[in-house]
């Protein structure tokens, strides 16, 4: 019976260590999915940014031509008055021309010329009006001027368009590329700092496009977002949570369509914004202020959740203690309860100011999507948005403004990892722990 027993613990042994095993087994292949999981996603985050970076990285710089340019007052200033702001940039282009045949003789014929005249940006003779237009005493004289190359001959710098492939299959010519190489012998060619990308509008031309107009169009639609969403979500909040009436039917129904209304696609907004406000109010399409006002109604949910859930949080005692000492509801929650609940507020605003303004579909549906070259100077002037900037690039056929995208993607993902870590700071600068 002793030898029965001993047999029957010893298989309970052996069974126990085989379950026991395999339980450790599964265990160790848990641990291994999740870290796999993990790494799987910070390698896909990393080859994002590599590629955006490695495409993107380069707009940032660009190349210019010096040349000699004499300021012919027969070109610009044929009556002697000076009142050049009558001039296009048709007339400009005949003096920065002029030098740069003269570097090339060879290009004697109409077609030559042509060619030669397609390595320096359309852009160049309106830079020279503006020069000559800010100081009218330049007429007459000789100015080294830095001109803006064209976008093909700086992406074929940058090592973007390839010199070992046929001529046919880029859009340099052989000609082309012989006179670029004895402008950057003669040490003619300069590499910059592309200030343009950050200090001007958007342009068909992609070495002069900028970005400056979109940010400022973020700017007011954002601050319209804040002024609107931030009072009314805290306003919201403050009442669900101390003053609304527990258990009546309304305040479950306003609780349930907040909560929907967090989770409706962002382009829902769009149609309420193009039915609502510029179709039965008439507001201005394309205007800042009609942007800030669809992303407010977008945000709206996400602060009031957040906010209710900051003001939650504060510890009970906290208001009994300031009611016991003769402070009023309103004085409570002024005084002690806002206060403490700010840090989560603040959090909760940034994140859902950080997600309107990486929204693109409801301000296409109000008609932010227009070519803007001047930046706007109030919330009513047409407007555009940086993930709309980034929306339209990303549709043009140019080389230039693949580059173009990947930067303005950089920026408005350097500012949305700006306000994430201003949110982590906040939290962690004023969270109290209970």
């Amino acid at each position: 019976m002793s030898a029965v027993s001993a047999t029957s613990k010893l298989i309970a042994n052996e069974t126990m260590a085989r379950r026991l095993s395999r339980r450790r087994a599964a265990d160790r292949r848990f641990r291994w999915y999740c870290i796999s999981a993990v790494g799987f996603a910070l390698a896909s985050l990393v080859l994002l940014f590599v590629d955006i970076i490695g495409k993107g990285y380069t707009a940032f710089y660009q190349h210019e031509v010096r040349l000699e340019v004499f300021l012919d007052p027969d070109v610009i200033d044929p009556s002697g008055t000076r009142d050049t702001e009558q001039l296009s940039g048709a007339d400009y282009a005949l003096l920065w021309r002029r030098p740069l045949q003269q570097l090339f003789p060879d290009a004697d014929t109409r077609s030559a010329r042509r060619e030669l005249y397609r390595l320096i940006s359309d852009g160049a003779s309106f830079e020279l009006r503006e020069m000559v237009l800010e100081d009218p005493s330049l007429i007459g004289t000789t100015q080294t001027v830095l001109l803006p190359a064209a976008d093909d001959f700086g992406q074929l710098l940058k090592g973007h368009v390839k010199r070992g492939v046929p001529e046919s299959d880029r859009p340099i010519s052989d000609q082309q590329l012989e006179w670029i190489d004895q402008l950057s012998a003669a040490g003619a060619v300069s590499t910059v700092f592309n200030t343009r990308f950050f200090f001007s509008g958007d342009s068909r031309s992609p070495e002069l496009a900028g970005i400056l107009a979109a940010l400022v169009g973020s700017l007011y639609t954002m601050l319209v977002t804040l002024v609107l969403a931030f009072p009314l979500a805290v306003a919201t909040a403050v009442y669900l949570e101390e003053f609304a009436p527990k258990g009546r039917w309304w305040i479950d129904f306003i609780e349930v369509n907040i909560n929907n209304l967090a989770a409706v696609p962002s382009i829902v907004f769009g149609l309420l914004g193009l039915a609502v406000l510029l179709n039965l109010f008439g507001l201005p399409r394309s205007a800042a202020l009609v942007g800030g006002l669809v992303l407010a109604l977008m945000t709206l949910p996400t602060i009031i959740i957040a906010a209710r859930a900051a003001i939650t949080s504060v510890p009970p005692s906290i208001r009994e203690a300031a009611l016991g000492l003769g402070a009023t509801r309103m004085q409570v929650i002024q005084h002690h309860v806002l206060p403490v609940a700010m840090p989560g507020i603040l959090t909760g605003t940034i994140i859902g100011m950080a997600r309107a303004l990486g929204e693109t579909a409801p301000l296409l549906m109000i008609g932010m999507v227009a070519f803007i070259v001047d930046v706007p100077s109030t919330p009513m002037d047409p407007a555009t948005a940086l993930p709309v900037q980034v929306f339209l690039w990303a549709d043009s056929p140019e080389r230039g403004f693949v580059e173009k995208t990947s930067a303005a993607i950089l920026v408005l993902l350097a500012f949305l990892l700006a306000m994430n870590a201003l949110a982590i700071f906040l939290r962690q600068r004023w969270e109290r722990t209970w």
